[in-house]
């Protein structure tokens, strides 16, 4: 689909190979071709912007007025010379600015009152409005030519922030999927994980490296070490019976 033609410098007195095909151009570009009219221009209601400039035109403006959608036309440098030429470009109710610089009609009195009277809907003329205050932006022109490139783009990132969206609401499901885990399953890992860690061959060894010694151990420790101070402290008692038991034997045996 074409919207864009410029077929600027190439050298015809009439258009030719133009056809209804082009039905969905916006932008026709003819400058400086050597036109002397508008034969062979064909029906192109989508048209926005034209221009002609520096061509040998002279009338025959009527085959514009199926143009319907024209903002722009420039035809500046061309041979008109009246007014009344310029008749059917009141038709379009859409042209917005108008350029005929180096016209024969731009000498004539009151030639900018007279224009904007004949085309009431014309706001620029010559890159000035009807108070004679310059046109700032020409691009305003072309703001609907650009809208539905615009209205695509916005199609196109909204496309885009769906794909996103589904592919976020993908990833959450499948984390879900992970994250639900039977509880059958936890408990044997569990097990699993505790008969490793009975069987590993350095659960007789502290940290260190020192022999590992269970707590069982270190009480019977305890008790033998008591058991033996207990037979190293002796009873009073005892050793004195032990002692008059001496004396008495002595005694005897000095008797004897």
């Amino acid at each position: 689909m074409v919207r864009e033609l410029t077929l600027d410098n190439c050298r015809a007195q009439e258009i030719e190979g133009l056809t209804d095909e082009y039905e969905n151009l916006e932008f026709l570009s003819l400058i400086n071709v050597g036109l002397t009219c508008l034969k062979g221009l064909p029906k192109l209601e989508s048209l926005k912007k034209l221009e002609l400039s520096d061509n040998r035109i002279s009338g025959g403006l009527e085959k514009l007025q199926d143009c319907k959608k024209l903002r722009h036309l420039n035809l500046s440098g061309n041979k008109i010379k009246d007014v009344d030429t310029l008749q059917p470009l009141a038709n379009l109710k859409e042209l917005w600015s108008l350029d005929l610089f180096n016209c024969e009609v731009t000498q004539l009195d009151n030639y900018r009152e007279t224009l904007f009277k004949l085309i009431p809907h014309l706001q620029f003329l010559d890159g000035y409005d009807k108070n004679n205050r310059e046109q700032e932006d020409e691009e305003e022109v072309e703001v609907d030519y650009d809208m539905d490139d615009e209205e695509d783009e916005e199609d196109d990132e909204e496309d885009e922030e769906e794909e996103d969206e589904e592919e976020d609401d993908e990833v959450d499901v499948e984390d879900e999927v992970y994250d639900e885990v039977p509880d059958g399953e936890e408990e044997e890992n569990e097990e699993d994980v505790r008969l490793d860690y009975l069987e590993r061959d350095d659960l007789d060894e502290d940290s260190d490296g020192a022999d590992f010694k269970p707590a069982d151990a270190d009480e019977d420790d305890e008790e033998e070490e008591e058991e033996e101070e207990s037979e190293g402290e002796e009873d009073p008692d005892a050793c004195d019976q032990r002692g008059k038991k001496r004396k008495h034997e002595e005694e005897e045996e000095e008797d004897e």
